[in-house]
């Protein structure tokens, strides 16, 4: 916490637009309850130069796959071999090294600026499908693991049942799937129903426990009431047409598309949010669109994994909010996130200004926040969070960018200052409790691809 609870910000991105000298107030609980513009920084303010916005919103992470960046792409390959270097990593971790791994991608995270993960975690059991002693040791890593990085998370713990379904029905797990399963939807309900959310305070800006879907490929229909109940009035994810293949088996053997068979049974909604629905047809964007569901799109790891440009426009406009995350992090950086989705629609479409900025901050903070149960937070207004993120005007990147428009200019190494419920967990570019994280993190990804 700021010893006096004050911070001054040169310009700050309000919910009227951009506006200069701005002083902001928070009390012990780390919630906004003031903010004046246009004043002088008072003596005890906490300065934060540049241009400050509200804290921004991660809203899609599988915190393992990190270790991947930079180590899949010899030989080229397709999303699917992709996979295969993905469940390789899933058979290495244990709750300590699980622990010790995400703090750092946390970490990165905050650095970037983000004050909010999303976590949708299906590291469940043992390497060999047993369970620990804790049923909920890994998840519990991951909630340690935020706290530790000074960011909050929404524990997005994902129901994984199937190996993948094809023309001929679903799959069993096997290999390193079979560490994500529960047995059924009850067995994962019951599991799901022993965590509970931690509240902002001395020991973290605080954590709350949502649930996922992992995909229509790993989840039965039969199964999708039972996840439905017990996540009710919580935060539902849920990856959605990512590959077209999981259309075409979706279509072969429930002979619709995915979106339908969420909507028939009842996961779509304005707790609900969808990632990816990349590939969509007109009907998937009217059912996500008129039942209000958050779309989270990934542009960075969308074209990293060469799974193509979704319809984001169009499911705007039909009623879904737009939010984004860094899924498999080969990016992790918000304002690249934003651009990258303003730049997939100009390459789509072949126009410019498919997204207005206030438009792309909006899913950067706004948006994210509310899908993923934080819905007081990324703005900067009393009552909300004390979380900021100012950047610097005066980079080689930033230079002479208009300040209205420096979410098209700036990138995640502009960070000057993050502050997280009041509290400062990066000061000029650096974390104040975890130091130069980089070191450390290769050390921990090169010791589990030796291992």
């Amino acid at each position: 916490m700021s010893p006096s609870g004050q911070f001054w910000c040169e310009r700050a991105w309000l919910p009227d637009g951009v506006t200069d000298r701005v002083a902001v107030r928070c009390d012990a609980a780390g919630m906004i309850t003031s903010v004046t513009p246009g004043v002088d920084p008072p003596s005890a303010a906490h300065r934060l130069p540049g241009v400050v916005f509200p804290g921004f919103a991660n809203g899609h992470s599988h915190a393992f796959h990190r270790a991947l960046r930079g180590r899949t792409h010899a030989g080229g390959g397709t999303f699917w071999t992709w996979r295969q270097g993905m469940y390789r990593l899933a058979g290495q971790l244990d709750p300590d090294r699980y622990h010790r791994l995400a703090r750092l991608v946390y970490a990165e995270m905050a650095l970037a600026g983000f004050v909010l993960v999303g976590e949708f975690h299906y590291l469940h059991h043992t390497p060999g499908g047993g369970r620990y002693a804790d049923p909920n040791a890994m998840g519990t890593a991951l909630l340690e693991a935020a706290r530790d990085a000074g960011i909050r998370i929404t524990l997005l713990d994902t129901c994984y049942l199937t190996g993948g379904l094809d023309d001929g029905g679903y799959l069993p797990l096997t290999g390193p799937q079979v560490r994500f399963g529960d047995g059924d939807a009850a067995g994962w309900a019951s599991r799901w129903a022993g965590l509970t959310d931690w509240p902002a305070g001395a020991g973290g800006p605080g954590a709350r426990i949502g649930g996922a879907v992992h995909s229509v490929r790993a989840v039965p229909a039969a199964a999708l009431p039972t996840f439905v109940e017990a996540t009710r009035g919580r935060p539902a994810h849920v990856h959605l047409s990512e590959q077209p293949a999981e259309n075409d088996a979706c279509g072969a053997f429930y002979g619709c598309s995915p979106t339908e068979l969420l909507s028939e049974n009842g996961v779509l909604g304005p707790d609900t949010t969808a990632v990816h629905a990349t590939h969509l047809s007109e009907k998937d964007i009217r059912l996500l669109g008129s039942a209000a569901t958050t779309v989270c799109f990934c542009p960075t790891t969308e074209a990293d994994l060469a799974d193509g440009i979704g319809p984001a426009r169009e499911l705007a406009d039909a009623g879904s909010p737009i939010s984004l995350g860094t899924d498999q992090h080969a990016v992790v950086d918000p304002l690249l996130e934003a651009r990258a989705l303003e730049h997939g629609e100009r390459l789509r479409t072949g126009r410019r200004g498919r997204f207005s900025p206030a438009e792309l901050v909006a899913s950067a903070t706004v948006h994210g926040h509310r899908s993923l149960g934080w819905p007081g937070g990324g703005r900067i207004a009393v009552g909300a969070p004390a979380d900021l993120v100012a950047l610097r005007t005066d980079t080689r990147r930033t230079a002479g960018a208009a300040p209205d428009q420096l979410v098209l200019a700036a990138d995640g190494a502009d960070v000057h200052t993050v502050v997280v419920g009041g509290r400062v967990v990066v000061e000029d570019g650096w974390h104040v409790t975890l130091g130069a994280v980089g070191p450390e993190l290769a050390r921990e990804i090169e010791e589990l691809w030796t291992a």
